[in-house]
C-alpha cells in the first residue's frame, strides 16, 4: 500500500491551473515579450515565459534572489560563453550579475522562476530599473486594462 492510497482526498490542496493560451504576451520591446504564469505570495517572486527574437540582448542585470531558467526553444549565449539550448537549465544564485544574447535563427523561449528582483544596471553599477513581483503584476494589470482583457487570477 502506498502513502497515496492511505491519504484522504480532502487532505490534498486544489491545484491552481493557468491556461497559458488565455494569458497574453506582454511586450517589453520589439525584441522581447513575457507571459506571466504566477505571482508568488507576499511579492517573493514571479514565474514567467520569456520570449526574445534572434539577436536580442538581455542587458547587464543583477539578481537579488535566485533564478531558475529552463530553455524551451532557441539558443542563448551567456556573457561567460556558455551556450544554452532547448532542454538546458540555468540556476543563478542571489547576487549573480550577467548579460546574455539570443543566438541562432530561432526565437528563444524560456520558463523563468524569479525569486526577489532583477535589477538592470549601468556600467557604473547603478540600478537603472528593477523588475519584481509587484512591478510585473502592475505591468500585467495595466496591459489587460489597456487592451480590454480579463484579468486572470495569477496571484498566490
Amino acid at each position: 500500500m502506498t502513502a497515496f492510497s492511505r491519504t484522504p482526498l480532502q487532505d490534498f490542496l486544489p491545484a491552481r491551473i493557468a491556461a497559458t493560451a488565455d494569458t497574453p504576451w506582454i511586450p517589453m520591446s520589439v525584441e522581447k515579450s513575457w507571459k506571466p504564469l504566477r505571482f508568488l505570495k507576499d511579492g517573493r517572486g514571479f514565474v514567467e515565459l520569456l520570449r526574445m527574437r534572434p539577436g536580442a540582448v538581455m542587458p547587464l542585470h543583477r539578481h537579488t534572489g535566485e533564478i531558475h531558467a529552463y530553455n524551451l526553444a532557441g539558443t542563448r549565449t551567456l556573457c561567460t560563453g556558455e551556450v544554452i539550448g532547448p532542454g538546458d537549465y540555468v540556476y543563478e544564485p542571489p547576487g549573480n550579475t550577467d548579460w546574455w544574447k539570443v543566438t541562432g535563427e530561432e526565437e528563444m523561449t524560456a520558463l523563468v522562476v524569479v525569486i526577489g528582483a532583477v535589477e538592470f544596471i549601468d556600467a557604473g553599477g547603478n540600478v537603472k530599473s528593477r523588475a519584481d513581483a509587484h512591478s510585473q503584476l502592475q505591468a500585467y494589470r495595466d496591459h489587460c486594462v489597456r487592451h480590454g482583457l480579463a484579468l486572470r487570477d495569477l496571484v498566490d
